[in-house]
């Protein structure tokens, strides 16, 4: 009694191969990222000022945080479109502020460099493409 293909495969891509190589299923996949309200506040800087976040999280947690939380009062955009401004800012201050309590047990500290780099990310992906400035690094 032979094994029933599962419901995504068809019956060929059950059968083994004659010519030596499988063929292609051509299933497509799609992953998407789910934000917390947290890690969606994070604001879109321009480059130079999310690496200077990033330094200052890394050397004292939360301070970055700190200073990325008034880019969201200067114009700078966020994952959270139907917040409004004040929402945003209040929810990195937020974070900063977890950032510096947990930072005595380094949880804190580790979350602030990863918070960092999430900032640096951000920036080299949207930061200066969707503003239409050239970035010229």
């Amino acid at each position: 009694m032979e094994p029933s293909p599962k419901d995504g495969e068809s019956a060929a891509a059950a059968e083994p191969s004659r010519g030596g190589t499988a063929p292609s299923s051509g299933v497509v996949v799609q992953v998407r990222e789910k934000k917390g309200p947290l890690r969606a506040a994070i604001p879109y800087m321009p480059f130079p000022v999310a690496v200077i976040c990033l330094f200052l999280n890394t050397f004292v947690p939360g301070l970055g945080t700190f200073v990325s939380a008034f880019t969201v009062l200067c114009g700078a955009r966020t994952d959270l479109p139907d917040r409004h401004m004040c929402c945003v800012f209040w929810l990195n201050i937020a974070a900063a502020l977890i950032q510096i309590l947990t930072a005595i047990v380094m949880v804190g500290w580790i979350m602030s460099i990863f918070w960092g780099m999430d900032m640096v990310i951000l920036a080299s992906k949207y930061g200066y493409k969707e503003q239409g400035i050239p970035q010229q690094l």
